[in-house]
């Protein structure tokens, strides 16, 4: 309030608020003396002497009137350089533009390893559908089909690809892969055969015989279980995996002509890999 009754005057809602005067005292002196100079002028003195001091004046009230906005200039550019500032900091790091953002609302989990105890069932393993392979080595059909039995039964069994290869050699040998029955047995011919053979009582791929304990004639005639009872007995030979062929195919059938096996590598090497290729 002032020092008179009357009451300070209030400030309506919207009403601009005036800021205190901050000009400098010496430019307001000058200002007002130049505006004195100027009014006594105009009423007095000789012309040319007017015109030169009345430009005078004017020229300082300029000069006033440039320093106030200068003044005012500077506190009103103060606030608009905030937003470059601003701007110029966002893009200090421009490569971040690149990284992942995660969202403030779903942060990032912490990398766990997976639960082997998952109820999550494992995806099925997908299996080549085999097929017969064209025959190889110099086989005709019923060679290749039993040359497929004799590796389908020892993969089954679990055995080796050098297990593999022994056997069909060894058939190769004993009964040239066919499947043959023996002409001292009639009970052998009652199966399935591809051949008759005159070897004592031996008969099948393996020419195995059933008076040597191998099994019984109707097992024997069969190329699965054949098979099945020459690669376990291969298995019971020690060392059988480092031994050459020949050997290791002696040890099991004990031939008359153990070397003989042996020819016969390449042939069943190369029909094995067919085989396997084709997904028996």
């Amino acid at each position: 309030m002032r020092d008179d009754p009357t009451l300070d005057d209030q400030i309506a809602p919207g009403d601009p608020v005036d800021r205190s005067d901050d000009t400098p005292s010496s430019v307001r002196s000058a200002a007002l003396r130049a505006a004195g100079a100027y009014a006594h002028l105009l009423t007095r003195g000789p012309a040319r002497a007017r015109i030169a001091l009345a430009t005078g004046v004017l020229c300082c009230l300029g000069l006033t009137a440039v320093a106030q906005g200068a003044r005012d200039g500077s506190a009103d550019a103060a606030p608009a350089a905030a937003p470059s500032a601003l701007a110029e900091r966002a893009e200090a790091d421009p490569a971040s533009r690149s990284l992942e953002r995660v969202p403030a609302s779903a942060p990032a989990s912490p990398t766990r390893a997976a639960d082997p105890d998952t109820t999550t069932p494992a995806p099925k393993k997908t299996t080549r559908k085999p097929v017969d392979p064209a025959p190889v080595a110099g086989l005709d059909n019923a060679q290749m089909e039993n040359a497929e039995a004799i590796v389908r039964t020892g993969r089954k069994m679990g055995m080796p690809r050098r297990a593999l290869v022994i056997a069909v050699a060894t058939a190769m040998q004993e009964s040239n892969l066919y499947n043959v029955a023996s002409g001292v047995l009639p009970e052998s011919r009652e199966y399935p055969h591809q051949g008759i053979g005159w070897d004592h009582d031996s008969v099948g791929l393996f020419q195995q015989r059933s008076s040597s304990g191998w099994g019984e004639v109707g097992e024997l005639m069969d190329p699965e279980f054949a098979t099945r009872q020459f690669l376990s007995a291969l298995a019971q030979v020690p060392g059988w995996q480092q031994m050459r062929l020949t050997d290791a195919a002696q040890a099991v059938q004990i031939s008359a002509y153990p070397e003989h096996y042996a020819k016969h590598e390449w042939r069943a090497t190369k029909v094995v890999a067919a085989c396997l290729e084709a997904g028996q």
